[in-house]
């Protein structure tokens, strides 16, 4: 399985903190939003590699952060370095955009990423590191979790379908600014609607998605079909009318760091932890 973190966004809503600087690298205590998150990840067995996608202004800055003597930077929709802090390889991929104005979108940049690494896999002449041939843990790079994504892991090989996560929401303010679904007692998602006028649930999703390698098919083709390209819940909202996906409870809370607010919350709250 490959965790694929979608870091592709410019971050405006922070100001001048994000304005020459990725969101994911702000340090929340001694480390970082997403070494937070990496830190986790790495630890789960079936992660073989973590795939960064990010964006040309900000590749240079991911490459040095992951940067060892073994990597060596690169642009344009190449690979870079390896890092020797966690124990799976970590690939930053530069999607080649440069503004707000440009950005491909999260769900394009997905298929952007499983596009280089098939052709990294070819070049290699090493069909098993075929995108196409993995499960894929995919991510939001923004977002501080209290719990593991093991436990999100082992409920899709449970179930052994594509996967979505799901917390309740009691606003229904809220509920309206995101995707929200309706499950069976299985949990099986029955439907999925992006910011509904009036929420048929409170079950609101949050960006993090386990797709199975047997649904890949229907991802590479999902924006040619319709499928909307800027949100990662737009995806999600697709495979839900076109596979089978449970949807996992979270087992605890997770702080979303959208605003230059929630970002000066989490360092007084989470910055010593």
């Amino acid at each position: 399985m490959k965790n694929i973190v979608i870091a592709a966004g410019y971050a405006t809503r922070l100001g001048e903190l994000t304005r020459n600087f990725p969101k994911p690298l702000l340090k929340i205590g001694e480390n970082t939003i997403l070494g937070r998150m990496l830190d986790d990840i790495d630890r789960i067995p079936d992660i073989d590699e973590h795939v960064i996608v990010t964006n040309h202004k900000f590749a240079p800055i991911f490459d040095e952060w992951i940067m060892t003597p073994f990597g060596s930077p690169c642009v344009g929709g190449k690979l870079t370095g390896v890092s020797g802090r966690w124990e799976k390889p970590v690939t930053v991929i530069d999607d080649g955009t440069e503004t707000n104005e440009t950005r491909l979108g999260a769900v394009r940049d997905l298929l952007f990423a499983l596009d280089v690494l098939d052709e990294r896999a070819k070049s290699s002449l090493n069909r098993e590191d075929l995108g196409g041939s993995s499960d894929l843990l995919v991510v939001a790079a923004d977002n501080l979790l209290f719990f593991s994504f093991q436990e999100f892991v082992d409920f899709a090989r449970e179930k052994g379908t594509s996967c979505i996560m799901c917390h309740e929401q009691p606003s229904i303010e809220k509920l309206q600014r995101t995707g929200v679904i309706v499950v069976d007692d299985q949990m099986r998602v029955l439907n999925m609607e992006e910011k509904p006028q009036v929420p048929k649930s409170h079950w609101a999703v949050p960006p993090f998605y386990i797709y199975k390698k047997h649904d890949l098919k229907l991802v590479r083709h999902s924006v040619e079909n319709g499928c909307g390209k800027d949100a990662p819940g737009n995806l999600a909202h697709y495979m839900v009318e076109h596979t089978v996906m449970h949807a996992w409870p979270m087992s605890a809370g997770r702080f979303d760091i959208g605003s230059l607010d929630t970002y000066y919350e989490a360092i007084e709250k989470y910055g010593k932890s």
